[in-house]
């Protein structure tokens, strides 16, 4: 078993396998991996962080697929994280995102990773965020993260992504009215994959119309997002869906001076917040668990001795700490 220090060193060399072997553990949750991502920390900043995200059936992964031929062409290094849904049984990532992008297995300049969302609705876990400082660390230019598909509240990717792109697809109607408050907020870019399909110019008004109900934001030079038409199963539009990403990168230098999202204090912010709750679960849960409090609640429950309500109580405020009013 490799010291910290040891994996850290392997992963910023940028070995393959040790770095296969770090997501993997943070995947499974071993508690080791925290040391060696605090370790990681210092070397990570240099990436660019793209999201894909959009209802299910857009394309999502044919579109990432061209992105890193393109990327590629252009000599940059691309990092993939496809977070897939969780499977009930096993509780690993089920759809495979990375059979779709087999033709780049063998580029040594690319890795992909499928990650599962453990039941998590907001598009993006701790672990995703942490796999993403890894391939950061592993000195990818580019770290796509394609996130699964879950509707509006996968408003999360935002949170890690310097460019957030929002895929929708002709036809989808009421469908973009119901994502209005939700991702529809968080894009930077729009695009309208599959354009070949009936339905696409008006697709692309509907987005415009809705763009434009914010005009009042962008009159100060805010980044107004643009509405992409591409077909990426053709190979088609990813270009320029490329230039836009570049051209965001450019306005974000403008605006912070620094792309690091980190240096952003509100995402920052956003981010500890996520892992301080994410540890207080951790922590908390898996000490009810341990000590047999949590069984004997069930068996509480199932015998109707108590209710539900009062044994979460029960087993939670006992363990949090009340500091006095003085």
């Amino acid at each position: 078993m490799p010291t910290a220090a040891e994996t850290v060193e392997k992963v910023v060399s940028g070995d393959i396998r040790s770095v296969a072997r770090l997501i993997r553990e943070i995947d499974d949750g071993v508690p080791a991996v925290r040391d060696v991502l605090k370790a990681l920390y210092p070397h990570t900043g240099t990436a660019y962080v793209v999201g894909i995200t959009g209802a299910p059936g857009v394309g999502k992964s044919t579109l990432v697929d061209q992105m890193i031929s393109h990327l590629r062409a252009k000599d940059k290094t691309v990092g993939v994280l496809a977070v897939d849904p969780t499977s009930p049984f096993s509780g690993g990532a089920i759809l495979g995102d990375r059979v779709r992008m087999q033709r780049h297995s063998m580029d040594d300049g690319v890795f992909i990773r499928s990650m599962a969302t453990r039941g998590h609705f907001g598009g993006l876990t701790q672990s995703t965020r942490s796999a993403i400082d890894v391939l950061d660390a592993m000195g990818k230019d580019y770290v796509i993260v394609e996130t699964v598909g879950v509707g509006q509240d996968e408003v999360d990717v935002v949170r890690s992504a310097h460019t957030t792109v929002i895929c929708v697809i002709p036809g989808m109607g009421d469908d973009i009215q119901a994502i209005k408050a939700g991702i529809l907020e968080v894009g930077d870019i729009f695009l309208i994959n599959k354009a070949d399909r009936e339905g696409s110019d008006k697709t692309m008004s509907d987005l415009r119309l809705m763009i434009d109900m914010d005009q009042k934001k962008y009159e100060d030079g805010t980044w107004k997002p643009p509405i992409l038409k591409a077909e990426a199963v053709f190979d088609r539009g990813v270009d320029e869906l490329i230039e836009e990403i570049v051209r965001h990168a450019e306005y974000l230098r403008s605006v912070y001076g620094d792309l690091r999202f980190r240096a952003r204090k509100d995402k920052v912010r956003e981010e500890l917040a996520e892992m301080v709750k994410a540890r207080l679960l951790d922590t908390v849960v898996g000490r009810i668990i341990a000590s047999g409090e949590f069984d004997a609640a069930v068996d509480g429950i199932v015998r109707g001795q108590v209710d539900p309500y009062t044994a979460s109580d029960d087993l939670v405020l006992p363990k949090i700490v009340v500091p006095d009013d003085e």
